[in-house]
């Protein structure tokens, strides 16, 4: 990984930044995000790094690794916190129990559009690199589109795995980002006991 991808991801996580919400700040797709920071694209447009640069309120050429801080004096600003509800814990394997006690919160960056978090359990979504500990923050929806990952609750239970309805068919699967699991598959009347909590939007890891 070159410098400026490296960069450009430890900068994004410090300010708590999903790549989708950095992708939309500069007017890119979220692919393209993951292309930089993996380095996959090593000839960086300047006025793309410009834009990034911009919105991660660093400079260019701390980017590049041509200086050491990451402030801009004249551009220091704080950071805006905003306190989510956290409602148990989510399985990133077999459903569990998530408790819904109102009472506990967390605190993490305003931008962070939410309605509330969860503590993710386990090792099914480590492929979209949410691992066990991680926070979680959920918007609101009762359905999302097919491929995007979801808060589902099933019975009693609650998971976090990527959505695939199918209407016409009466089908959900629930794909894990692990080879080591098997999908979830509910159809016909098996689709009364499922329900759609919000999509993730953004996750939270302890260094």
């Amino acid at each position: 990984m070159n410098i400026i991808a490296l960069r450009i991801k430890e900068r994004r996580e410090q300010l708590g930044l999903s790549a989708e919400q950095l992708a939309e700040k500069i007017g890119k797709a979220k692919t393209t995000i993951y292309r930089y920071e993996s380095g996959f694209i090593e000839k960086m447009p300047s006025s793309v790094l410009s834009d990034i640069a911009k919105a991660l309120n660093v400079s260019p050429t701390y980017l590049m690794g041509l200086e050491d801080s990451a402030l801009i004096t004249d551009q220091i600003r704080p950071i805006r916190l905003k306190k989510f509800r956290m409602l148990g814990e989510i399985a990133c394997g077999e459903p569990i129990f998530a408790n819904e006690d109102h009472e506990t919160y967390i605190d993490a960056s305003a931008e962070i559009k939410a309605d509330f978090c969860l503590t993710a359990k386990g090792d099914s979504m480590t492929g979209a690199r949410i691992f066990d500990g991680d926070i979680v923050f959920i918007r609101e929806q009762a359905i999302v589109e097919n491929g995007q990952i979801a808060a589902v609750v099933i019975g009693e239970e609650v998971t976090l795995k990527r959505w695939y309805y199918y209407p016409e068919q009466k089908k959900l699967v629930l794909q894990a980002e692990n080879p080591r699991y098997e999908p979830f598959v509910f159809i016909g009347e098996e689709l009364n006991n499922i329900r759609c909590l919000g999509r993730a939007v953004s996750f939270m890891s302890n260094l």
